[in-house]
């Protein structure tokens, strides 16, 4: 079964491509992805690599883990479940929440 870890410290310059070939030195890559930040349309720094085996995984952390890639130290440790989140509400606008309209203040 595929195991999943996290990859932190990545370059903005780091690819997939590159982040896959790192981690096959330490066994069989199931996907390598780096999260790319919608409205920049750039890395945020972190991915995910699914390796093929536990014991792969376990290799990974072990020899990847503060290694260096394009100039920045990695932080790889194994994925945790994404926790639920509440739901975005209230804000928006120009004023925001509850403050109402543009601002206030004094008047000359």
């Amino acid at each position: 079964m595929a195991k999943k870890l996290y990859v932190g410290g990545l370059s903005y310059n780091t690819t997939e491509a590159t982040l896959r070939d790192t981690f096959a030195a330490a066994g069989t890559v199931e996907t390598a992805t780096i999260i790319i930040d919608k409205m920049t349309n750039r890395s945020k720094g972190f991915g995910f690599v699914e390796m093929a085996t536990e014991e792969e995984a376990k290799k990974a952390i072990e020899t990847i883990n503060g290694t260096e890639l394009d100039g920045r130290t990695l932080t790889v440790n194994e994925a945790k479940p994404m926790e639920p989140r509440a739901p975005r509400t209230g804000g928006g606008g120009f004023g925001g929440g509850n403050r109402g309209g543009f601002g206030g203040g004094n008047r000359w």
